[in-house]
């Protein structure tokens, strides 16, 4: 099946700008979010591709590489991974050498004199939660990546003997064949490149200088970090073939939906429910905050319904900062249901007492209604 344009996920033009793509996932976030679709997987779903669309269109980088190349800027080596895995294969520099390979000589800017031959560079998919986002955590992960063969130390040949020139291509890794006006330049078809080969291979690596191991590594997670962030550690990815540099590995986050908050930035929002009598009497009433503490929230009298409260530095931590987001809590009103005779009653007389001054919005709303059929009928 295949994968929804992240501008049709979100409803807006491909020439949106930043503002109109805040207010678009905002919009969709509260309609979709799980705490007003209980139990409803498709709710869910379409949730969690609300985020994963947004995240990649506000940065303007993962942006211009969807714009050119859609949903395969990402598949590989690409900052599209969900959940925790492993990657390998080509690496980031591959893309543009399996494109242009043949009409640019091959893959052979990856190679070095002796027939040795960059690694691949790895990625690692890694899920957290938002929890881990806020604090920071060490995370231990187990990567299966080629290493250098310790019998031959990676030359690929057998202990006590050495590769030998192509006899070939004459260790250019290359060959020449004209064809009429042109002359054509290919891969050596005898040493695939490497300007050598090896008569004896070495019997642990079969000649390749490099064997597949898992390894265990520490990635320090910073706290505040964001989804979709790339982690870069140098020289950890495979393996060169014949004594080659090492690749490197990217560490791919990814922050899972929260139950609660939903994060823009460094800043936080979550919805809360209250009474009708306490939006419209005012009140208080605490909240747990992503540090753990409660923060007392104080509701203003006759708060109407979306109302943002605003708890400042009770955010997300700001990337290598001491600086903390906001929290924001958007007020949801909640309307009474399941009424006894007496909570019937009382609501009636209060119908009956209520005024303009009472509901001032509703009644300007009907008398520019009235306003508006009356000149219909002139």
């Amino acid at each position: 099946m295949a994968k929804p344009d992240f501008y049709e996920t979100l409803g807006v033009a491909r020439g949106a700008d930043e503002k109109e793509l805040k207010s678009a996932f905002r919009k969709l976030a509260m309609k979709y979010h799980p705490d007003k679709n209980p139990g409803d997987s498709a709710a869910e779903h379409k949730f969690k591709e609300i985020n994963e669309a947004y995240e990649f269109l506000k940065d303007p980088q993962k942006r211009a590489a969807y714009d050119r190349f859609g949903h395969a800027a990402f598949e590989q080596g690409g900052p599209g991974g969900m959940g925790g895995g492993f990657a390998g294969g080509g690496g980031f520099s591959d893309i543009f050498e399996d494109i242009f390979g043949e009409m640019m000589g091959g893959r052979g800017g990856r190679r070095s004199s002796g027939g040795r031959e960059r690694g691949a560079d790895l990625r690692y998919n890694m899920e957290i939660s938002l929890e881990e986002a806020y604090s920071g955590k060490t995370a231990q992960i187990r990567v299966p990546t080629s290493i250098t063969c310790d019998v031959c130390t990676g030359s690929g040949a057998k202990p006590g003997t050495q590769p030998s020139t192509c006899s070939t291509c004459g260790g250019a890794g290359r060959v020449r064949a004209s064809q009429g006006f042109f002359s054509v330049e290919r891969t050596c078809p005898t040493c695939h490149g490497r300007g050598q080969t090896i008569t004896d291979p070495c019997t642990k690596c079969g000649g390749q200088g490099r064997v597949t191991e898992e390894r265990s590594l520490s990635v320090n997670i910073p706290a505040g970090i964001e989804d979709g962030t790339r982690i870069r550690l140098a020289g950890e990815g495979e393996a060169g073939m014949r004594g080659g540099p090492t690749g490197d590995l990217y560490i791919f986050l990814s922050v899972r939906p929260h139950a609660v908050f939903q994060r823009e930035g460094a800043d936080l929002y979550c919805t809360v429910p209250i009474s009708m009598t306490t939006a419209a009497l005012g009140g208080k009433f605490d909240i747990t905050t992503m540090d753990g503490a409660r923060s007392r929230v104080s509701v203003p009298e006759g708060t109407q319904p979306g109302k943002e409260l605003r708890l400042r530095g009770k955010g997300m931590p700001v990337l290598r900062s001491a600086q903390f987001g906001d929290l924001y809590v958007r007020i949801s009103i909640e309307t009474p249901q399941k009424l006894s005779k007496r909570q019937r009653e009382l609501l009636m007389e209060f119908q009956e007492l209520s005024s303009k001054e009472t509901s001032p919005e509703s009644a300007g709303f009907f008398s520019r209604m009235k306003g508006f059929f009356d000149t219909l009928t002139d």
